[in-house]
């Protein structure tokens, strides 16, 4: 027997799952909740394998319930049911942990069959679900933001010499400035990493990364 848990703001859709769920051989509603805060105190008040989630709830929303659902000890399976339909909202629910992810328009044997699946062991997601996974983890990565990015390009330029370990005259025949922008350069870096002095600049201009050849 699968014992299911039906998470949903809305009392329509919630009650409406519930019946059609109850009337399913091998699945037991043994829970129903209103928002994420509901549905872990549910989860730990009754043995879930799986639960049925929306995303847009109000007190704690569907991606942070799943989040701290899967941290728990033996969490149970969560598939996500929900209207929102953008590549966001998809990625949140899987990195939360959530093993599958339909839509509410999905037809009802398609929620059945998710909720066996999902008993199982098994991913399930719809098909425009599933595309959209695909295209994302295949989509090149975002390019790294660059460290420090409260600092100009030249005030990053002049932290990554310090980094290195050069001096304001070095720096200032490097970059072709005058020692005086140099220093004024440094004095304007300081309190934007922040930092007390030019020694703990440099330290955490490295550990950032900085200053490598």
């Amino acid at each position: 027997m699968i014992r299911l848990l039906v998470v949903d703001d809305h009392p329509v859709v919630r009650d409406g799952l519930r019946a059609l769920m109850s009337t399913v051989d091998g699945i037991e509603v043994v829970a129903v909740a209103e928002d994420g805060a509901q549905a872990l105190r549910a989860v730990r008040e009754h043995a879930v394998d799986v639960v049925l989630m929306d995303i847009a709830m109000p007190v704690m929303d569907g991606v942070e319930a799943t989040r701290r659902l899967t941290g728990e000890p033996s969490p149970p399976t969560v598939v996500m049911l929900t209207m929102a339909d953008d590549d966001l909202s998809l990625l949140a629910a899987v990195r939360a942990g959530a093993r599958g992810y339909l839509l509410k328009h999905s037809g009802q044997e398609d929620v059945i069959a998710a909720v066996r699946a999902a008993a199982r062991g098994q991913a399930v997601f719809g098909q425009g679900a599933a595309d959209a996974l695909i295209t994302l983890l295949h989509a090149p990565p975002a390019a790294a933001p660059p460290p420090f990015p409260q600092l100009t390009q030249r005030e990053r330029e002049v932290l990554d010499l310090l980094a290195k370990g050069l001096g304001n005259q070095a720096i200032a025949r490097r970059l072709h400035l005058s020692p005086k922008t140099v220093a004024n350069t440094v004095s304007a870096i300081l309190p934007k990493l922040p930092a007390r002095d030019r020694a703990e600049a440099v330290e955490r201009a490295r550990t950032a990364g900085l200053g490598l050849p």
